[in-house]
């Protein structure tokens, strides 16, 4: 299976550097699909899902920045009470430790889209398939 690339970009927690991180995307022409923040009192945590991760990565690290790809899986939800429930029951019943995730909504072809990141991502998507859950390929995130 081809995951989705994720770039996760550590930032100082400065006023101004996410800004400046968003311009430096926008200069390269890259559009941004999802994104999650997670901050602690030193640095935060950018994770971003583009349609040319490696473009982006590049630039970045250019610019002095510390940039990782990391695999994670989109999976179409109901935008609806249940709906990520649902997703996690398939991912928990396997025992499968969920790392993190975020989700946006998307309405031209799915309600709701979830990034997931498991701590085992080949077993994790096996399941996910198996139970009927709708894995979105890479390319139609990207295009989105």
């Amino acid at each position: 299976m081809e995951y989705l690339k994720q770039l996760s970009i550590f930032l100082e927690n400065k006023e101004g550097r996410m800004l400046n991180t968003l311009e430096i995307i926008e200069k390269i022409g890259v559009n941004i699909r999802a994104l999650s923040l997670a901050d602690t009192s030193e640095f935060g945590l950018l994770r971003l899902i583009v349609t040319e991760p490696m473009k982006v990565k590049e630039e970045l690290e250019k610019n002095n920045y510390i940039v990782k790809i990391t695999d994670v899986i989109a999976v179409a939800m109901d935008d609806q009470p249940g709906g990520l429930t649902k997703i996690l029951r398939i991912i928990d019943e396997e025992n499968i430790n969920l790392e993190y995730l975020y989700a946006f909504v998307e309405q031209q072809k799915y309600d709701a889209i979830v990034i997931l990141r498991l701590e085992d991502m080949e077993k994790g998507a096996e399941k996910l398939e198996k139970s009927d859950a709708k894995i979105i390929a890479p390319e139609e995130i990207y295009s989105i």
